[in-house]
């Protein structure tokens, strides 16, 4: 049996809503700039263009309830609301009529973001790891299974700070569907069971503050709150 050079870290899990067995994560995949509002408020033109991916570590996520540390390296630190697909079923090269068979639920989630490392990295041509993938900065609420809520395609997405609505929105505004974003994704990557999915923000991004309580919302998916640590 082999050894460690030092304890390997425990298996990051997400609650499942209403069972006492826990959901591992294998990966985090990110779509961005999938609201057209989002995409302007961004500085960019909002045509159905190829999906744009980043992703994030297993390690980035924290659990809904969580009061996190404001992150180091940044004076520009963002929400950034979302549903969020969790993959139950392996899956390849899918069609968009089969893609939904490979999810096992759905979750809301936070896309926390240090703002002005990411544009700064953007204008470099540079990747977005520095601005997207760091630790906190992946907050997920329970899952909630296809069977208790089925697949959710509109419904209001919203998010507010300290009690101020910040973003509101409806799913049926995604650029691009669960399905097709499960469909485009798969032809690029296996897909596999433990993997998430972050759909894409709406526009009202903004920065949050140490101290700050953020509380959001996701149709059917259930809700999210996040405390910064002073």
């Amino acid at each position: 049996m082999s050894k460690y050079l030092f304890e390997p870290p425990p298996p990051v899990s997400v609650e499942i809503a209403g069972l006492n067995v826990r959901f591992p994560i294998n990966r985090i995949f990110c779509v961005g700039r999938n609201y057209a509002a989002h995409v302007r408020e961004m500085g960019f033109d909002p045509d159905r263009e190829e999906p744009c991916y980043f992703t994030k570590s297993a390690r980035c996520l924290a659990p809904s309830g969580s009061e996190i540390p404001y992150p180091p390296g940044t004076e520009n630190y963002h929400h950034e609301i979302e549903l969020v697909v969790a993959i139950g079923r392996a899956g390849f090269e899918l069609p968009v009529d089969a893609a939904l068979s490979v999810v096992y639920g759905y979750a809301c989630g936070l896309d926390m973001t240090r703002r002005d490392l990411q544009v700064a990295s953007r204008e470099n041509k540079g990747p977005w790891d520095i601005g997207k993938d760091f630790e906190n900065s992946a907050i997920i609420g329970q899952i909630r299974t296809v069977e208790e809520i089925g697949h959710p395609a509109s419904g209001r997405i919203q998010l507010s700070v300290n009690d101020e609505l910040r973003q509101d929105s409806d799913l049926e505004n995604l650029i691009w569907s669960v399905p097709e974003i499960i469909a485009h994704l798969s032809r690029f990557y296996r897909l596999e069971p433990g993997d998430l999915i972050y759909t894409g923000t709406p526009d009202g991004v903004g920065p949050v503050r140490r101290g700050d309580h953020i509380t959001g919302s996701v149709a059917s998916a259930g809700e999210i709150t996040l405390t910064i640590g002073r």
